[in-house]
């Protein structure tokens, strides 16, 4: 399945396909969007936020971290992550945008995680 393209970002918005966002999302492998995506400690990406995402073992998971960067990774996903051979990338959210626009048509199994405001 080729994964709709993310048409925009700007602070606070993104534009997937035609349908546009104002929350913090994820994007799974087959398209669909989980929107008012809420991490335990809010600029802070721990495993917990993505436990059930690594169960269907994706290849990559892209996140992206608001405008600013502003959203950390726990060291500690990054370490369980590369244990389970899945890579993890993360970038400002705009950096984000392009990246997974620039892969969404691989075979890859991409799971995208986008922070949209800070």
């Amino acid at each position: 399945m080729v994964l709709p393209e993310i048409s925009s970002y700007a602070f606070g918005k993104i534009m997937i396909g035609t349908q546009a966002f104002t929350s913090d999302l994820i994007l799974f492998p087959n398209g669909k969007i989980k929107a008012d995506w809420v991490r335990k400690q809010g600029h802070l990406l721990s495993f917990d936020d993505l436990d059930s995402l690594v169960l269907e073992k994706p290849d990559l998971v892209l996140v992206g971290t608001g405008a600013h960067g502003r959203m950390a990774i726990d060291p500690l996903l990054t370490e369980k992550l590369t244990s389970m051979g899945i890579e993890i990338t993360a970038f400002p959210t705009d950096k984000a945008m392009h990246y997974f626009n620039q892969y969404r048509m691989q075979t890859r199994l991409i799971y995208a995680c986008f922070h949209l405001t800070c």
